[in-house]
């Protein structure tokens, strides 16, 4: 029987618990009134959504627990990293961007990549709530998701953090940069 590829190997898992744990109790401000004693279960009971956060951390993105919902019994887990992840800049916004491209297309785009991992792209409130936990992106910027009404006419949203606030701004969804990357989001 072939084994799940989106499944870590038992020595994997317990490395990557380490990693979040060790990342959950440096960082407390994120989280307040949560304890890894809860979420822990969770992610070992879940492999799948496992995997897709070490996918966020081998691209460097540093996934840490930014919230509970109460509805729905989920952690909402997001990449922490204080610039957009190494592993996940020099894309464009969509497959559309990518093979519109006639010269110097990139590697990949942020949507197809998000897939992959079976994460999210953030949301523009997702992204400005996330820049009320700390500044990130200082230094880069993040794609997000962006409305069809934008999407359509060729565009896409990126947003940052500068001069002490949060900055949503609009660009070819063609476009890439090394400093643009994207940040993801995970419930588990």
């Amino acid at each position: 029987m072939k084994k799940n590829q989106k499944e870590l190997s038992n020595e994997k898992q317990h490395e990557l618990l380490d990693i979040l744990k060790e990342r959950f109790e440096k960082n407390s401000h994120r989280h307040e009134n949560l304890n890894w004693k809860d979420v822990e279960p969770k992610l070992k009971n879940n492999r799948e959504k496992l995997w897709s956060l070490n996918e966020m951390e081998s691209t460097e993105g540093e996934p840490d627990v930014i919230a509970y919902d109460e509805v729905t019994g989920e952690y909402i887990f997001c990449d922490c990293s204080k610039e957009s992840p190494k592993g996940r800049r020099k894309v464009c916004y969509d497959r559309e961007a990518l093979e519109a491209r006639k010269k110097y297309k990139p590697e990949n785009n942020a949507i197809d990549m998000a897939n992959d991992m079976g994460i999210e792209m953030l949301t523009e409130e997702q992204y400005r709530e996330l820049q009320k936990l700390e500044p990130f992106d200082t230094k880069t910027s993040s794609w997000i998701q962006t409305p069809g009404t934008v999407r359509n006419l060729g565009g896409a949203l990126f947003g940052d953090y500068r001069y002490g606030q949060v900055f949503i701004y609009h660009n070819g969804a063609d476009s890439y940069y090394g400093v643009r990357g994207f940040r993801g989001i995970l419930r588990v």
